[in-house]
């Protein structure tokens, strides 16, 4: 399969109609859905642009996409098929609706053997200027090209001691949070585009987006597969690691999970190893911690 050339055709599609559907916000219907995160006509026709390409280009294509797509396919328990496609055509709806935020992009990751193996992530408007960045991944080559050349990677000696930590604005700030600021460490804990930061957590995007951080640690409880594979698959292309916030292994991705009526992690944590090593171990005494008399 020559994903190259359809990963640059379907980034060229993608930024296109993302640039139709913003230049008329105001216009565009948008929903809640049942958990409360937004759908607007934009996710739809995007999905179903990304559908199309890959039936087009792999017709033997299993699909599991987060819209439209998301009922059209489930693997039974016991079926294991070689080739998904997993689709987010917009990660981070909520940002995408405000015209000044250029937190949300579009998501493709390839599962083989339920790895991920190739991700494409389109973001329109997140470069300096609100210039497009757009990543091609491949595993198997072990290769990352932002916008046409080799991804700068954040991988460096020196940690950067800032970390996503996304959670629900009406959630309470969990123990683990406090303990990482006492160590040192810059916190986001708004949810934007979890993709976006898992980006930001593989590679060191400073030359392009200004402004930008460099994760050290990437954390989400209940983490939708759809907002965490592709930054999985940079993850393990870098060298990071990625557990569940018991330490277990996050891939492969079990068929129970891709089973889910919406596929679902309980939790992902990827970073530096050293990191990731810590802030489980920081994890674990915050949950058995007897708690403080006032």
């Amino acid at each position: 399969m020559n994903l190259e050339r359809m990963w640059s055709g379907l980034a060229t599609e993608i930024l296109r109609t993302l640039a139709a559907y913003r230049s008329r916000l105001s216009e565009i219907d948008v929903q809640e859905k049942a958990d409360r995160t937004l759908l607007t006509e934009a996710d739809l026709a995007v999905e179903k642009l990304i559908i199309d390409r890959l039936r087009a280009f792999d017709p033997a294509a299993r699909v599991l996409a987060e819209e439209s797509g998301s009922g059209s396919w489930r693997p039974g328990v016991d079926e294991e098929p070689e080739r998904i496609w997993i689709i987010d055509p917009i990660d981070g709806t909520a940002e995408f609706v405000r015209p000044q935020s250029s937190e949300f992009c579009s998501v493709v990751c390839l599962l083989e053997r339920r790895e991920p193996v190739a991700a494409l992530i389109v973001a329109p408007e997140l470069g300096t200027g609100r210039a497009p960045v757009v990543v091609h991944a491949s595993r198997t080559a072990g290769t990352i090209v932002v916008n046409g050349r080799p991804a700068a990677l954040n991988n460096g000696p020196e940690p950067a001691l800032v970390a996503s930590l996304t959670r629900s604005a009406t959630s309470e700030a969990p123990l683990h949070e406090l303990a990482m600021t006492r160590a040192g460490y810059r916190l986001k804990t708004r949810t934007t585009s979890q993709t976006l930061d898992m980006l930001r957590t593989a590679l060191d995007l400073t030359d392009l987006v200004e402004g930008t951080p460099r994760f050290d640690l990437f954390y989400r409880k209940r983490q939708k597969v759809w907002d965490g594979l592709a930054g999985l698959c940079l993850g393990e292309i870098v060298g990071l690691m990625s557990t569940d916030i018991d330490g277990s292994k996050r891939l492969p991705v079990s068929i129970e999970t891709l089973a889910q009526p919406e596929p679902t992690f309980a939790s992902t944590v990827m970073g530096r190893p050293e990191a990731v090593k810590w802030f489980v171990e920081v994890a674990r005494n915050s949950r058995t911690a007897t708690p403080r008399s006032s």
